[in-house]
């Protein structure tokens, strides 16, 4: 994987939330949620007034084969309003019930963060200097002040730092200062959520955050050495990481256990066993153990392979009064930005959007400030509407609550607003790209290939399938499904029924 490449990260398992942050999450929302289901029950009730309100046949047999009653589902499908009239649902059951939507709920930080910032809005990476420039030589600190890009990965961070040279510093006699404070948000331990501190989706959130805090290690079998090529990236200064390992003969299996990783000590990488040659050529994401020094350690790295000279060290700092601004770098357009969250289901750069609605409302941005802002964006869009339940944006929560109904307002409203396309193209395409590409091998003839765009979410007890359908004869279709229960894992086979089902419409 390139590390320009989104991050598609696997459906967290075994997760835990503990019950101080449940309580820091719900106190002083309860009321105002509660009395926003209240409300939306009765807009609900109006709502599914015409709709079919029993699950299909084939969609309870396969519930029942997964072990998980038509309680724990929630269901609502509804043709898109044209000029402006609601149109009645399809398909209504339990649609107003407050779920866990796991990764869907990247949809309302999507779609907001279009509606408030819009399609074209780019972060801006500022680069500051604070003293003089001679011949290449910076006499003082240079300062990197991050924006929160989202995607700030190996290829554009080269570019950042050819644009610095390029505009004539090449040597610094001081330091160079990482500046993260574009975002206040508490340190978190990366373990926390679900004890899997090496993946990638468990990336916390960074002013300036890069290559998503995580290294690539790629291994290439070379059968006439019997060794297998190591190579990682981006590159990182201070971290000794093996050239090589043997290879073994037998089947590839469960290569990444062969390999007897050891990713515990912060300046060394350990690969202990050997690297099956039948896996061909793979790759490996692995979240750095130690997140907080990850940038430093490769902007130090990568200044240094672009030939730069450094008379101190890189540490992380404020930008010092009196700075200079330098040069500026703009990031990827959020439309390419939101193509990836929710194609990809990438949680870090979901939490950045997040805090960037703070952000570029009061220069700072928090999850606190954030809440708010889209709680003050949902209430002016989606009156009749409760408010979804938030606690990062990105769906990695086992607090965060929306319903049916509420998710179904925003896509339908999405539809028919002047970012339509590009919210819809955001979206997998089914048996195409994305988190539902492996529809195709699941349902080779199933009609929704091609004509489904959606996003998926998955955590323990928690599936979920959301977006945009169209049926046989061209009408198009809004579908949220959620299902929270133990045996959750056990339902894709249902959400493609449904899909599907609703595909089959005229």
């Amino acid at each position: 994987m390139s590390p320009a490449t989104p991050f598609r990260p696997r459906a967290a398992h075994r997760q835990r939330a503990s019950v101080a942050t449940v309580a820091r999450i719900t106190r002083g929302l309860a009321v105002r949620i509660l009395g926003g289901w209240l409300l939306a029950g009765a807009a609900g009730a109006a709502l599914a007034a015409g709709a079919q309100t029993a699950l299909p046949p084939e969609v309870l047999q396969s519930l029942a084969r997964a072990g998980v009653p038509a309680s724990a589902v929630s269901v609502l499908v509804a043709p898109l309003p044209e000029a402006g009239t609601p149109a009645t649902p399809r398909l209504n059951w339990q649609a107003d019930l407050p779920m866990n939507p796991a990764s869907v709920m990247k949809l309302v930080t999507t779609y907001a963060g279009l509606d408030l910032l819009g399609p074209d809005f780019t972060w801006t990476n500022r680069i500051y200097v604070d003293g003089p420039v001679v011949n290449g030589v910076l006499n003082g600190n240079l300062i990197i002040r991050g924006s929160g890009d989202p995607k700030l990965v190996l290829e554009r961070l080269q570019a950042l730092i050819r644009q610095i040279m390029a505009a004539g510093v090449r040597e610094v006699r001081g330091d160079i200062l990482l500046d993260r404070s574009i975002f206040d948000v508490p340190e978190r331990n990366p373990a926390d959520f679900d004890d899997e501190p090496l993946r990638p989706y468990n990336a916390s959130p960074d002013g300036l955050l890069v290559n998503f805090k995580s290294l690539i290690f790629t291994f290439t079998p070379d059968t006439g050495a019997a060794r297998a090529q190591v190579k990682s990236e981006p590159p990182i200064a201070g971290v000794d990481i093996p050239a090589a390992l043997p290879l073994s003969g037998g089947a590839c299996a469960d290569w990444r256990s062969a390999l007897r990783a050891d990713f515990a000590d912060p300046k060394q990488v350990r690969f202990s066993g050997r690297y099956a040659a039948a896996c061909g050529e793979r790759q490996w994401p692995v979240a750095y153990v130690d997140p907080r020094s990850f940038a430093t350690r490769v902007v130090q790295a990568m200044w240094l392979a672009e030939g730069g000279q450094l008379g101190g060290r890189v540490r992380e700092a404020a930008t010092p009064p009196g700075a200079r601004l330098w040069v500026s770098a703009e990031s990827l357009p959020l439309a390419d930005i939101i193509a990836d969250i929710n194609k990809f289901s990438n949680n870090v750069m979901a939490q950045q959007l997040f805090l960037t609605l703070s952000s570029q409302n009061q220069g700072t941005g928090s999850f606190e400030a954030s809440r708010q802002r889209l709680a003050r964006w949902w209430r002016a869009r989606f009156a009749n509407q409760a408010e979804p339940l938030i606690e990062n944006g990105s769906g990695l929560s086992r607090q965060e609550r929306t319903s049916a109904a509420a998710l179904t307002a925003l896509l339908q409203k999405a539809a028919s607003g002047p970012a339509a396309a590009t919210f819809q193209q955001s979206l997998g395409l089914a048996g195409v790209d994305g988190t539902v590409q492996r529809m195709r091998d699941r349902n080779g003839n199933a009609e929704a290939l091609g004509r489904a765009w959606l996003k998926t979410g998955s955590l323990r007890d928690v599936a979920s399938v959301a977006g945009y359908v169209t049926g046989r004869s061209g009408g198009r279709y809004s579908l949220v499904v959620i299902v929270n229960h133990e045996n959750a894992s056990a339902v894709r086979a249902t959400l493609d029924q449904l899909v599907e089902w609703t595909a089959r419409l005229p």
